[in-house]
């Protein structure tokens, strides 16, 4: 299988990361990885459904640890493989490229032990008002309680894993997201943490209209 658009679509991507500043050894772990997904992007239609449906099983055989770094390739890498010249110029601009990322993972854990600890877990106030506002955006929407209490569920796993993150910014609620996603052996479970993660971050960083947010994208993309 013919593989040079791919190639070339490595080569401009890496090539954008080195004038950015990003390090030979990010470089190497990125064009690893990036190396292996093209195997599986060869002769695939230039489509978002094809390019998840490429990745998805890839990670299945990434070690834990390594989940944040090769998603955020993978992210990063989608407007390149399509060729789309306005994607790359915004993602340039915002959120801009991971050349720099944060020296910080969560703690090592089980989804075993995380559910556990939200029977005695504690949070303070900075973290139940979202906890809070986004029960009760769920509710005005329609939502039946037992759905509200599984959201609400996982969105204290969110909190649970930023416990001990040194900043609290659209980084490391990425970085702790990234590596709690590998826990999820079930994977209608991983995608329903997907959608929550999404929903419950409009609330975490106070935006306004997160209400609006709410039960408007139930795909669970392990990209987006």
């Amino acid at each position: 299988m013919d593989q040079t658009r791919e190639n070339e679509a490595v080569r401009a991507y890496l090539k954008l990361l080195q004038t950015k500043g990003a390090v030979s050894a990010a470089l190497l772990r990125r064009s690893q990885f990036l190396e292996k997904l093209i195997v599986s992007l060869a002769g695939k239609e230039l489509d978002g459904n094809e390019y998840r449906e490429a990745v998805e099983p890839l990670m299945e055989t990434v070690p834990t640890d390594d989940w944040h770094d090769c998603l955020t390739a993978a992210r990063e890498f989608y407007p390149f493989w399509k060729e789309d010249i306005k994607a790359i110029a915004a993602l340039n601009i915002n959120p801009g490229f991971d050349v720099t990322p944060l020296q910080w993972k969560p703690l090592p854990t089980s989804l075993k032990l995380l559910m556990e600890s939200l029977v005695t877990e504690k949070f303070d106030a900075s973290e139940n008002w979202p906890l809070k506002a986004y029960a009760q955006a769920l509710r005005q929407e329609g939502s039946e309680q037992s759905l509200v209490d599984t959201r609400v569920k996982l969105a204290k796993i969110i909190l649970v894993r930023l416990k001990n993150a040194p900043v609290k910014n659209h980084k490391s609620y990425r970085t702790a997201v990234d590596l709690t996603l590998p826990l999820f052996n079930i994977k209608n479970n991983r995608r329903l943490f997907l959608v929550v993660v999404r929903e419950f971050y409009h609330f975490w960083i106070g935006n306004p209209d997160a209400s609006s947010m709410v039960l408007k994208d139930g795909s669970g993309n392990i990209l987006l």
